[in-house]
């Protein structure tokens, strides 16, 4: 099944929903004009049942296909939200609500799942029932998770769930998934380093916490250089450092430090966060000082199921002829918590040499347009074939 000629004819008209939603970037749960674009769409589409506010803000609707008898019921996910970041593209269609940007193609991916589900609404060339998934909250909120808290996956009968994320730097409309281990979970921490205060010109009556933040920056490293396992994928990134003191000459009562931890197993997060206590705790004690670490778990390791991934490559190669082997990613992602309730997989999209994602610059490829909404109707088509 390569690129249907379907969405040739309708890229124009997917691409203008794809730059008005760009237009009109909403953050977190907040994809209220979003979500009401997207359901008034699979209403006019004729889907069988279109529900809003599962997730808060997301929208599900059910295309039932020619014939049901299959049993079998599938799930299409795309991610809604955008980023709080100042757009500097200066594209006819760049945002118009100032600190907020669709820098990561979520506007890409609902406008394609759009279109997939205008053809699947129009030809139902298929025997079962799919579901397409509108979600928000995906960057840092986890509304994949609040989706599936409200019954979601029970309550439409889904049994499989796919996702798709746009990739810059690989050629546009070209695919790449791996098995298992995907995307990393996502952690953060913020650490409060408190000493004794006092006059710059007196270290000597002090306990300077901006020294013992100093080593304990350094000393974090070694959770990924001495304590993981070298083959094992670690990131401990400290990215802010914020002091009590405001001026030259006070050293200061406080520092906070703050930042991200990524893990691809259970057992390296679980190490990361005991070793990280402990360095807080005896290397500030060593120095006169304390430590409160503050340690909150996100999004869990996104990790694909075989069959699944198997299955959404060869749809991948029937689409854009070929679909690479994945890198595994150290960003998160909350798809995770779908996969974790249903099995599924999630694939990369080439978007050309464009911009990385959450860069000012970014834009989504158009041109990709026709590739992501051949791939979603593959997967149901393929799926459930409709001579089934």
């Amino acid at each position: 099944m390569p690129i249907k000629n379907r969405f040739a004819e309708m890229h124009e008209e997917i691409t203008s929903w794809r730059r008005d939603i760009h237009e009109h970037p909403e953050i977190l749960f907040e994809t209220h004009r979003t979500s009401a674009l997207v359901e008034s769409k699979l209403k006019e589409f004729g889907c069988d049942e279109v529900v809003s506010g599962i997730g808060h803000t997301g929208v599900v609707a059910v295309i039932k296909g020619g014939k049901s008898t299959s049993g079998r019921v599938v799930g299409l996910r795309a991610d809604m939200d955008a980023l709080p970041i100042n757009e500097e593209t200066g594209l006819e269609h760049a945002s118009k609500t100032p600190g907020a940007m669709h820098a990561c193609g979520h506007d890409g991916h609902t406008a394609m799942l759009l279109g997939a589900a205008k053809y699947l609404a129009e030809t139902r060339n298929f025997n079962g029932t799919a579901v397409v998934i509108f979600q928000p909250a995906e960057e840092g909120g986890a509304g994949g998770k609040v989706m599936c808290d409200d019954g979601m996956m029970e309550r439409f009968g889904i049994q499989e769930v796919y996702g798709l994320h746009n990739w810059p730097g690989m050629p546009a409309g070209m695919f790449g998934i791996r098995k298992g281990a995907f995307f990393a979970a996502a952690d953060q921490f913020e650490i409060v380093v408190e000493g004794l205060g006092g006059h710059a010109a007196k270290p000597q009556d002090t306990v300077d916490p901006t020294v013992i933040s100093a080593h304990l920056v350094a000393a974090l490293q070694t959770i990924v250089s001495r304590n993981a396992d070298p083959v094992e994928q670690t990131v401990v990134s400290v990215t802010s450092m914020e002091t009590s003191s405001v001026t030259y000459n006070v050293i200061p009562t406080s520092v906070l430090l703050k930042g991200t931890v990524r893990t691809l197993s259970p057992k390296i997060r679980d190490l990361a966060e005991k070793r990280m206590r402990e360095l807080c705790d005896n290397l500030c004690a060593a120095f006169g000082g304390k430590a409160r670490l503050t340690y909150e778990r996100g999004y869990p390791v996104m990790c694909n199921h075989d069959e699944q991934t198997d299955f959404a490559a060869e749809v991948a190669r029937s689409v854009g002829g070929q679909c690479e082997d994945a890198p595994l990613v150290m960003g998160g992602e909350d798809f995770a918590y779908m996969l974790e309730e249903r099995p599924g997989a999630y694939i990369l999209m080439g978007n050309g040499d464009t911009a990385m994602v959450h860069n000012t610059k970014y834009d989504f490829n158009d041109d990709a347009i026709p590739s992501g909404c051949s791939w979603w109707v593959g997967l149901i088509e393929q799926r459930m074939p409709a001579h089934n």
